[in-house]
């Protein structure tokens, strides 16, 4: 006789269905795990052996052969335990066949039959509603797979609850949902602008990038505020959408970063350290797991003294800013994870930081610039929408500066000009549908051609753009990002109309030229 019973492999965020089939025949007693298990997959015949053992159930005398199918895809990670532990179950007896054929199952078993915590739990419980089948899952994670809304989901604490539920000794209730997370990420909860004295200039274009999802570059000396001003811009920015909090909490899943179930509607803030390599930066290693463009997504990645960070994984976020989403490609995978960040740096003007100060600029200057500068591509700094200096707030002035703006009414602004932006593009995508759009949701993620549609500048604003391109030999990729800034720039401002001021604005946060031998990087207006 064979058992079947369903799990499921990873390939990205895409689930695939892997069918366990167990056999237990006449022959020299032998466990064997075919399919292209990885060693992982291989060591859970002893694990479900003593986990079996623990219960008082011994494997019978035979030839007991497990098979994940299809039998060409590499297999990884424990979650396969629990699977093989209930087919196994129903070779011999225990638990009936055809119930086990109802059900997807993933958990990883430890030695005393009790259930561990496992990846993927709510993509396969989303995946098994989608085919009308139930999902068994560790105790711990029953309120992630609740989320899916499937009504048959069983989560036991320990394999002898799933034998007791299938005998009807012990009936499991269906896992409720958990509230969602208060306060979102623990290192960006409760800040507030208020705390950021003076740099009037710098909170205007944080206030702009959070309004169109805009990507920014702040360049100014240490101790500046660079590090709290993009600290705060996370609660400058909308809550998520329903559909937007499931998609994001299936990479969370993924990555097993899910704290018992608790989804959350704050946007994901994200700043690794300088020394994250390229995997850690846009996903990738051995089991090609997503990396923090993936868990950023639809968030923030603020990538903190920009220069310090490798040059080959700088070079490597140029694509998925682009795109939106990250390919990792492998000998044996080719996965895909979405990416759709609003990246915020922050950099010195040179090692030293203090370029353009005449007292304590060091003596390389103006070289120790020039040279950390070119660390960063041209094209890559091509792909921030704003640049601006944040210059060094006077002593005098942290004692005397008046309280500046608090971040509520500011969010209420952001919040404003995004329903404008949701609603024309919606508008838009109703009378010329464009599948570039699709996922498009503000002024920096509309394609070029409803750009040009929705940002088209009033007769002196276009004339100034022009002269700007052509004075500044701005490229066709800054032609379109300024058209994004200046669009949501008037969007703030509550204007239909894309007018010269708007595009003057936007100018004035683009960078034109590079750093000179007798003046500090500015950005020009």
């Amino acid at each position: 006789m064979v058992a079947h019973i369903s799990t499921v492999a990873f390939e990205g965020i895409s689930v695939v269905d892997i069918d366990v089939q167990v056999q237990a025949a006449p022959g020299l007693p032998a466990f064997t795990i075919v399919g292209l298990p990885d060693k992982a997959v291989g060591e859970s015949r002893e694990r479900v052996r003593a986990a079996l053992h623990a219960l008082g159930l011994a494997l019978p005398p035979k030839r007991i052969v497990v098979n994940l199918s299809p039998a060409d895809l590499l297999k990884e990670g424990g979650h396969y335990d629990l699977p093989i532990a209930l087919g196994l179950l129903a070779v011999i007896g225990v638990v009936p066949v055809d119930e086990m054929a109802r059900y997807v199952a993933l958990g990883e078993l430890a030695l005393d039959g009790s259930l561990a915590k496992v990846s993927g739990v709510l993509p396969a419980a989303i995946h098994a509603a989608g085919r009308e089948m139930g999902l068994i899952c560790p105790a711990a994670q029953g309120g992630e797979a609740a989320w899916a809304g499937n009504g048959d989901v069983l989560a036991p604490s320990n394999l002898l609850q799933v034998i007791n539920h299938f005998k009807g000794s012990q009936i499991l209730a269906p896992p409720l949902k958990p509230a969602l997370k208060d306060g979102g990420d623990k290192a960006t909860a409760g800040l507030d602008l208020v705390d950021v004295k003076g740099q009037e200039s710098a909170k205007r274009a944080l206030e702009i990038a959070a309004a169109g999802g805009h990507n920014l570059l702040m360049t100014g000396p240490p101790g500046a505020g660079k590090s709290m001003l993009a600290a705060r811009l996370a609660g400058l920015l909308p809550p998520l959408e329903p559909s937007e909090i499931l998609e994001i909490s299936m990479i969370q899943s993924l990555a097993g970063n899910l704290d018992g179930g608790r989804l959350t509607d704050k946007r994901p803030f994200r700043d690794p350290h300088h020394s994250a390599s390229m995997a850690a930066l846009v996903g990738g290693g051995h089991k090609a797991k997503p990396g923090e463009m993936s868990l950023a997504h639809l968030g923030v990645l603020f990538l903190d003294e920009l220069p310090e960070f490798d040059r080959r994984a700088l070079e490597a976020l140029r694509q998925p800013l682009e795109t939106g989403r990250v390919s990792v490609a492998r000998a044996n995978a080719h996965v895909t994870y979405p990416a759709r960040v609003q990246l915020i740096a922050a950099m010195n003007p040179c090692r030293c930081g203090h370029f353009g100060d005449s007292v304590r600029a060091c003596t390389r200057a103006p070289k120790c610039a020039e040279s950390y500068q070119s660390r960063l591509s041209g094209p890559l700094v091509d792909r921030f929408d704003l640049h601006i200096e944040v210059p060094p707030v006077p002593p005098v002035d942290l004692g005397i500066a008046p309280a500046g703006e608090s971040s509520s009414p500011v969010a209420e602004r952001v919040a404003h000009a995004r329903r404008a932006q949701r609603q024309r593009i919606s508008d838009q995508q109703g009378s010329s549908p464009n599948s570039a759009d699709s996922n498009a949701h503000n002024n920096a993620s509309v394609s070029d051609a409803l750009l040009a549609e929705i940002a088209d500048p009033d007769p002196d604003g276009r004339r100034l753009l022009v002269e700007a391109c052509e004075r500044f030999h701005i490229t066709a990729r800054g032609y379109h990002r300024v058209l994004r800034v200046a669009r949501t720039i008037a969007d703030l401002a509550g204007s239909e109309t894309v007018s010269r001021a708007h595009v003057a604005e936007a100018l004035a946060y683009r960078r034109m030229e590079p750093v000179r031998d007798t003046s500090p990087l500015r950005a020009v207006g």
